[in-house]
C-alpha cells in the first residue's frame, strides 16, 4: 500500500496546480472579455479550460460562459472569430455587425482588448502582493519581542512578549531594520545577553543565539524540499557536529561542495535524520546579475516573531507594485542570462516544474500558496507580452504594424506568422518539460 501516500501527494500537487492556473487564466481572460465589452466588441464564448464542456450557461448579453474538461488554459471567442485565438473571420457576420467583432473594431479597441489580459494579470499580482504585505504588517520601531518560535527546549529565554530590544551582546539596535545587519557584529556563541526595556525598566536577560538554525522558508523543488524539510524545523547537527547558528549551516553547506550531508532535525519534539546534497543554484543579486552558490534551499530568521503594526492600503499597493517590478525585471534578467549561457537552463520551469512548485507552496500554507499565485500571475502576464505570434504580444506587434503602415497585414502573412509562433511555443514547452523531467529533475 506504499503507493497510496505517493498518489495522495500527486493528487494534491495536481489540485494545487489546477487551482492556481484556473485563477490566473480566469483573470487573464476576464481582462480580455470585460475590456472588449467596454470597447463594444461582443464575446460569444468565455471558456475556462478546453475540450468537452462540463458546464455552460448563456447570460443576458448572449455570451456563453463555460467550464471545459481540460483545465490547462482558457479563451474568449469574440463575435466573428474563426477560432479561439481571434485569428481570421468565420465569414458569417454581416456588415451591420462588423463593429461588434474583433476584426471590425477600431485599432484602439482591439489593442486595448488584447493588452487587457496581461494587464489584469499584473493587477492580480499587485493585489496579492499588497494583500500579503498588509496581512504581515511591518515591524514596529523600536524592535519589540513578539511570540517565541517553535524551538527545542535548549533554546530557553527570559524574554517576554512586549520587551523592547535595545542591544544584543552590547551591539545596539538603531531601529527595527538593524536586525537585518546585526549578525556580522555578534560573537558566535550559543547563549547571549539581551538588553531590553520592560515596563519602563532597562534589564539584561539571557537568551539563545539571535539567528538560530530555525527554518523560515523552503524553496520549492530545492534539495531541502526534496528531503521533506518543513518550515519551523530546527537543524541541531550536521554530520554529527552540533550547530546553533544559521551561519554555521551556511558555511558547512558551502564547504561540502555538493557532497551529501547528514542533517539532524528537530520537529515538534521529534528528532529526524535527513540526507541532503547541496545543489548549485543561480541566485539573483540586489545590484543585478546572478551568482552561483551551493545551497540546499532554506532561509533562516531570528528566534522570535517581531511585533508588527498595520500598513495602509496605499503604501501596500506601492510596495506591491514594487514587488511586481522586481519579479518582472528579475525574470527578464534570468532569461537574458540563460540565452547568453551565463546561467543554467535549469532556471526555466515548464508545466511539470510549475505543478511541483504549486504543490510545494500549497503544502507550506495558504499564505505561501497565495503569494505564489501572485508571482505566477506576473510571469504569465510577462510571457504573454513577448512579441511571439499566438501570444498577446504577437497580436500587439500586428497592431503596431497596422498603426504605422495604415493597413492590416495580409491574412496569408498572419497565418504564416501564427504557424511559426505556434511551432516556437510548442518547441519551448517541449524543452521546458524535458528540462523539468530529465535535464534538471
Amino acid at each position: 500500500m506504499q503507493f497510496l501516500p505517493m498518489f495522495g501527494n500527486f493528487a494534491f500537487m495536481i489540485a494545487a496546480f489546477v487551482v492556481a492556473l484556473s485563477i490566473i487564466v480566469a483573470i487573464h481572460e476576464y481582462g480580455h472579455y470585460i475590456v472588449g465589452r467596454w470597447c463594444g466588441i461582443h464575446a460569444e464564448v468565455f471558456s475556462l479550460g478546453f475540450g468537452p464542456v462540463i458546464y455552460s450557461r448563456v447570460d443576458r448579453r448572449g455570451t456563453r460562459w463555460q467550464v471545459a474538461a481540460l483545465p490547462l488554459g482558457g479563451y474568449v471567442k469574440f463575435l466573428g472569430d474563426a477560432n479561439a485565438a481571434s485569428v481570421g473571420s468565420d465569414g458569417q457576420v454581416d456588415d451591420a455587425e462588423m463593429r461588434r467583432t474583433m476584426l471590425g473594431a477600431p485599432l484602439w479597441a482591439r489593442t486595448a482588448t488584447v493588452a487587457a489580459g496581461p494587464a489584469f494579470n499584473f493587477v492580480l499580482a499587485i493585489a496579492i502582493f499588497a494583500g500579503s504585505i498588509m496581512y504581515q504588517g511591518r515591524s514596529v520601531d523600536p524592535l519589540t519581542f513578539g511570540e517565541l518560535r517553535p524551538l527545542p527546549p535548549s533554546y530557553t529565554t527570559d524574554l517576554r512578549a512586549g520587551d523592547v530590544m535595545l542591544a544584543v551582546e552590547g551591539v545596539p539596535f538603531a531601529d527595527a531594520d538593524a536586525t537585518r545587519s546585526i549578525a556580522e557584529q555578534l560573537p558566535l556563541q550559543e547563549r547571549m545577553s539581551y538588553t531590553i526595556l520592560r515596563d519602563g525598566d532597562e534589564l539584561t536577560v539571557e537568551g539563545p543565539y539571535y539567528f538560530p538554525t530555525a527554518v523560515l522558508s523552503v524553496s520549492p523543488r530545492s534539495a531541502a524540499d526534496d528531503a521533506d524539510i518543513k518550515i519551523n524545523d530546527v537543524i541541531t547537527a550536521i554530520d554529527g557536529a552540533p550547530v546553533f547558528a544559521f551561519s554555521q549551516v551556511q558555511e558547512m553547506v558551502l564547504a561540502a561542495d555538493g557532497a551529501p550531508l547528514e542533517f539532524t532535525v528537530w520537529r515538534d519534539g521529534d528528532t529526524l535524520q535527513k540526507t541532503i546534497a547541496p545543489r548549485r543554484v543561480d541566485v539573483p543579486l540586489p545590484e543585478g546579475g546572478f551568482e552561483t552558490r551551493w545551497l540546499i534551499g532554506i532561509t533562516g530568521t531570528i528566534f522570535f516573531d517581531e511585533k508588527t503594526e498595520a500598513i495602509g492600503p496605499l503604501e501596500a499597493v506601492q510596495l506591491g507594485a514594487q514587488g511586481l517590478w522586481n519579479t518582472v525585471t528579475t525574470s527578464l534578467s534570468a532569461l537574458q542570462h540563460i540565452i547568453f549561457g551565463q546561467i543554467s537552463t535549469c532556471n526555466l520551469s515548464g508545466p511539470v516544474g510549475i505543478a511541483e512548485t504549486s504543490g510545494s507552496m500549497a503544502e507550506q500554507g495558504a499564505q505561501s500558496f497565495i503569494w505564489f499565485i501572485g508571482a505566477l500571475s506576473a510571469a504569465v502576464g510577462l510571457i504573454n507580452l513577448f512579441p511571439i505570434p499566438v501570444l498577446d504580444g504577437g497580436h500587439l506587434v500586428f497592431y503596431a504594424y497596422e498603426a504605422v503602415s495604415r493597413r492590416k497585414p495580409s491574412d496569408q502573412a498572419v497565418k504564416v506568422f501564427m504557424f511559426v509562433g505556434l511551432a516556437l511555443i510548442l518547441s519551448m514547452m517541449s524543452f521546458t518539460i524535458l528540462n523539468d523531467t530529465i535535464l534538471c529533475p
